[in-house]
């Protein structure tokens, strides 16, 4: 991992086409600016945990009785 110090206003280039820019800093909270092209997906990472968990919770309260239901559905 590569760690940087940057002050407001200062900026970071990623490739030739991703820069990201500290936008303000206010009581430990930074707010950072990202610019990069519409085909590069952005997400905070305690987002695709959340996802990530609901996934796994919803995958174990699936019963048999159900995917053999959704089988025969999905049959026809």
């Amino acid at each position: 991992m590569l760690v940087l110090a940057r002050k407001l206003d200062e900026s970071i280039v990623i490739g030739d086409d991703i820069t990201v820019k500290i936008i303000s800093v206010d009581k430990g909270v930074v707010k950072i600016g990202i610019d990069a092209p519409s085909d590069v997906t952005i997400l905070r990472s305690e987002l695709i945990e959340d996802v990530k968990e609901l996934n796994i919770a919803a995958s174990k309260e699936v019963g048999v009785e159900n995917l053999n239901l959704l089988s025969k559905i999905l049959k026809k």
